[in-house]
């Protein structure tokens, strides 16, 4: 009995965590999009806007400013990187969330080694940028990926 609930709950973080993947993946192509269609500068005034109140209360807010710094930063080239990457990226993860919910045997090992490079991109990233978002994320795609080897083990032996 004390197997069959963890196993359950195995299956749920498992499902839980792979939903939010996709999510993840779907916000990315959204953003992806948006970065398309948005100019650089219509994105540094509508930062400048959404910001200025946080300002005006604590001219040394840090999200604020950590965002109007961003924008600032921002040019065609830049935009058009970020763009592509978030859609490959998140193109890439909703593929692989639908091969793994539909228990596809090929996208466990493949999902290990896609999110498994995201780590590595995220941390070297972080070398540069010092976000503490980029360790967050890299702590929950470690989650995620565990929770693959857990569930593609059980598949595999067939305790599913």
């Amino acid at each position: 009995m004390k197997s069959l609930g963890s196993q359950g709950l195995r299956e749920r973080l498992f499902r839980i965590s792979v939903l939010l993947k996709g999510l993840n993946g779907a916000l990315e192509i959204v953003g992806g999009v948006a970065l398309f269609a948005l100019s650089p500068a219509f994105i540094l005034r509508a930062v400048a806007l959404l910001t200025q109140d946080e300002i005006a209360e604590d001219p040394r807010d840090l999200v604020a400013n950590y965002l109007r710094r961003a924008a600032s930063h921002l040019s065609p080239a830049s935009e058009h990187f970020a763009a592509i990457y978030l859609l490959i990226h998140g193109v890439v993860k909703i593929g692989l969330v639908g091969a793994l919910l539909k228990r596809e045997l090929w996208a466990y090992p493949a999902a290990v080694l896609v999110f498994g490079a995201f780590i590595v991109y995220q941390l070297y990233r972080f070398t540069f940028t010092h976000g503490l978002g980029l360790i967050a994320l890299s702590l929950f795609d470690f989650v995620v990926i565990w929770l693959i080897y857990l569930e593609y083990r059980a598949l595999k032996r067939g305790t599913q």
